[in-house]
């Protein structure tokens, strides 16, 4: 998604800071922060006015970006920059039989990195315990709880079965 997705039509617009209609929207959240009113322009390559981005623009915009989904867990991992790798996490997940259908890091106040990953699974166990096995830390978890315990005892039934040979 890009500036020109979210621009509002403007016939007269102010003199305003300007971004590319290009622009991707992660990049568009910090110019939109630092523009004075919070208000950018938007133009064509050329540099013809199209528009512009206010705040709620922008979080619209951002807002269809992230599809709500009642099938995922959301699991923050907290690593050293030097360790991330979004591949790594990939498998890890994925050796766990779900899948990521989200991710975004962010940088911590000691250091560290967060990597906030929205899993395709409503029993996040598994994903955790595999993440942990490729040495992440596991640092908040947040599944849909009936069905997440729904799941586990499931899962626990069906390892006492096999554990019992039934």
């Amino acid at each position: 998604m890009t500036a020109k997705d979210v621009l509002s039509v403007a016939k007269n617009m102010p003199a305003l800071r300007t971004v590319d209609a290009s622009m991707p929207l992660l990049e568009v959240l910090p110019a939109l922060l630092d523009a004075p009113g919070r208000l950018l322009g938007v133009a064509d390559h050329g540099g013809e006015a199209l528009g512009t981005i206010d705040e709620i623009s922008l979080l619209e915009g951002l807002g269809r970006l992230i599809a709500e989904r009642d099938d995922s867990s959301v699991l923050m991992v907290e690593c050293a920059p030097q360790d991330y790798s979004a591949s790594l996490l990939a498998r890890a997940v994925e050796d766990a039989d779900a899948h990521i259908v989200d991710l975004i890091s962010h940088p911590a106040a000691d250091g560290q990195l967060h990597v906030t990953l929205r899993v395709r699974t409503l029993n996040p166990t598994a994903a955790v315990h595999s993440l942990e096995r490729y040495g992440f830390r596991v640092i908040e978890t947040s599944a849909h709880e009936e069905d997440s315990d729904a799941a586990l005892l499931s899962e626990r039934l069906a390892s006492l079965q096999a554990l019992l040979s039934v």
